[in-house]
């Protein structure tokens, strides 16, 4: 079944919250995903720990859900941690989420390969793709301190095909990884430090799966299309 399999999946409609829930502390992070059935994504994902407590919280959207899923993994060390997933989109506009502890991406290794792009707070940096990058790979931390960050995907000049608005309260503690799925041409990956400039982050952004035999002369002319 994979990670869409029906016992930890739940269709969340517009305007509504679901949660799902670990008390084992074994549980150290899991992977949160989202997808619609081609209708725009507006999500809040929070993971609560205790009473009042919020380490981690992202605001996701997506304007299709089907074509480019949501992806990420929390870390969630010394449980017992809730995942709160609530549509802000409206009542038309459905979302499916699942939530799982099994078969989790370590994210770790990519930044044991190669030293991070250092991010200075309020400094942006973009990455462009070839048409054969299918989905990337994304890993922002810090050296403990808090971690504020917005991931976007643009295909064409300021065209958000997915935004991300991220906070962390430890980067390093609770690093946040994602992939991002890159269909078609033109697409570029920027990565904004929304912290003070006293707290930078560090930054992986790779391409995670390659069409080895998919042309690279592709051009854009706007939208999803490929011509």
């Amino acid at each position: 079944a994979g990670l869409w399999d029906e016992r930890t999946t739940l269709l969340v409609q517009g305007n509504t919250l679901k949660t799902w829930s670990y008390a084992s502390v074994k549980v150290e992070r899991v992977q949160v995903a989202l997808k619609t059935e081609g209708r725009p994504m507006d999500a809040d994902i929070e993971l609560w720990q205790g009473p009042d407590n919020t380490p981690c919280k992202m605001r996701v959207y997506v304007e299709n859900g089907a074509i480019r899923p949501f992806s990420a993994v929390v870390e969630t060390p010394r449980g017992p941690n809730t995942i709160a997933i609530r549509n802000i989109g409206q009542l038309e506009f459905p979302l499916t989420a699942c939530v799982s502890a099994v078969e989790v991406p370590d994210s770790r290794y990519l930044s044991d390969t190669a030293p991070g792009m250092i991010i200075q707070g309020g400094a942006l940096r973009t990455y462009p793709f070839d048409p054969a990058v299918e989905s990337v790979q994304i890993l922002l931390k810090t050296d403990g301190r808090p971690l504020n960050a917005r991931v976007e995907l643009l295909q064409g000049p300021n065209n958000n095909k997915q935004v991300i608005e991220l906070y962390t309260e430890d980067g390093m503690d609770r690093p946040y990884y994602c992939v991002i799925e890159t269909p078609g041409s033109g697409n570029v990956v920027r990565i904004v430090n929304t912290a003070p400039v006293e707290f930078p982050l560090n930054a992986w952004v790779e391409p995670l799966d390659v069409d080895e035999g998919g042309a690279s002369t592709d051009v854009v002319l706007g939208g999803d299309r490929d011509w």
